[in-house]
């Protein structure tokens, strides 16, 4: 079954320095018949410069972001979405290897939208997809406005 997530523009941005994790939320999101574009990122730093500067100039994107990385952890990259007027309505799943409760916690407390442990198992993830997706669905993904845009 092919099937994009909730609107045709929505690009799927995913901040993973595991190459072996990002395949696995790559091939997961094939399986799951999710063919909406998508670009990977290997750190927080990279990852951050392109949502500060490419992001602004419009999209709507959902966000899964790794929180343990280089440069830049995923728990700092949240925090500037969410204290961002323009950013910070962006869908955010989490996604890591550890479920320490204050790291939950700290993530929902910051804005994310899901937080899903590592190494993700096919079915859970599938489910979060589906969710996910009603959730876009219901809630409208907003679009990044272009600085200076309408």
């Amino acid at each position: 079954m092919k099937r994009r997530l909730r609107g045709e523009a929505l690009t799927v941005l995913i901040a993973e320095d595991d190459d072996g994790h990002a395949e696995l939320v790559r091939a997961q999101l094939l399986d799951a018949g999710i063919r909406n574009p998508y670009f990977l990122f290997r750190d927080g730093q990279e990852f951050w410069a392109y949502l500060d500067t490419q992001g602004r100039q419009g999209g709507a994107f959902l966000v899964l972001l790794d929180i343990r990385m280089p440069k830049m952890d995923g728990i700092e990259v949240l925090r500037r979405i969410k204290a961002d007027e323009s950013l910070a309505r962006i869908p955010v799943i989490m996604l890591t290897t550890t479920d320490d409760p204050r790291e939950i916690e700290e993530c929902y407390r910051l804005g994310c939208n899901c937080y899903v442990t590592k190494p993700v198992e096919f079915e859970a993830f599938a489910q979060t997809l589906n969710r996910l997706d009603l959730f876009i669905m219901i809630m409208r993904v907003p679009e990044v406005r272009a600085v200076g845009g309408p």
